[in-house]
């Protein structure tokens, strides 16, 4: 069960449809230099990693396939792995969570805890790797609050967990659903992009750029604490927006 199925179970009785839908959210962009987009070649990726077997893997794996690319999808029911790739289309290979890893970029498509606890796992197999971490944080047991600590945010403790690897933060202000169908009314996704290595931070723009979207570079890593505000703040507007579970965050203008 992907972060977005267990929030959205727990806070309403109604099913989220995964089509897109007609109505985005809009955020104003900020102007300095930080949040402008860096244009980068298209991604030189050819194998993506996802751990996880819930909607966000299958978002983001049908916007990676899309764009050409083979994805291999781990977890640890190794089962559910199987059963998602076959509904994919594309180059798709499955194995169990501690499986060798293909990718060079690995997306951590898990809730915060067990993002973490993966991440500490796995160790040396993420060592060089460019990490993507999409989790939003939220207090399950209030939907209240994140829980990460004061100052920091789960990209950066996720950083902490796997030091050698380069993690970026990005894919949190995004639904499962407008993944799969790449855009909300008409507009191509937004995917805020921030880290601390220049790098990886181009990689993970040009992936997704190369998959339809709209990679923006967000900043350095610390940024992960505004972008999981937003993400968070994304989720608890759609009891006022029809609880569709489509709409976007979308920086326009630019």
């Amino acid at each position: 069960m992907g972060l977005f199925d267990l929030f959205r179970r727990t806070r309403s009785a109604d099913p989220a449809p995964r089509s897109a839908a007609t109505t985005a959210s809009e955020t104003t962009q900020d102007t300095t230099p930080e949040t402008t987009q860096t244009t980068t070649p298209r991604s030189t990726m050819s194998t993506l990693t996802i751990i996880g077997a819930g909607n966000m893997t299958r978002g983001i794996a049908t916007r990676a396939l899309a764009a050409g690319h083979t994805v291999q999808i781990l977890a640890r029911d190794a089962e559910a792995a199987a059963a998602l790739a076959a509904e994919l289309s594309g180059d798709v290979t499955t194995g169990p969570v501690d499986a060798p890893i293909a990718g060079d970029v690995v997306v951590l498509a898990l809730p915060y805890g067990a993002a973490l606890e993966v991440a500490g796992q796995l160790g040396q197999a993420l060592a060089g790797k460019v990490v993507v971490d999409i989790t939003n944080p939220v207090d399950f047991a209030t939907f209240d609050s994140l829980v990460v600590p004061a100052g920091s945010s789960a990209a950066e403790e996720i950083a902490k967990a796997a030091p050698e690897a380069k993690v970026v933060k990005a894919f949190n202000t995004t639904f499962a659903g407008t993944l799969v169908a790449g855009e909300v009314a008409g507009q191509p996704l937004d995917v805020l992009v921030a880290a601390d290595d220049a790098a990886a931070k181009a990689e993970v723009i040009a992936l997704a750029d190369s998959a339809g979207l709209r990679g923006v570079d967000a900043g350095p890593l610390r940024r992960a604490q505004q972008l999981e505000a937003v993400g968070f703040l994304h989720m608890t507007l759609q009891g006022t927006l029809g609880n569709t579970w489509s709409t976007g965050v979308k920086v326009l203008g630019a």
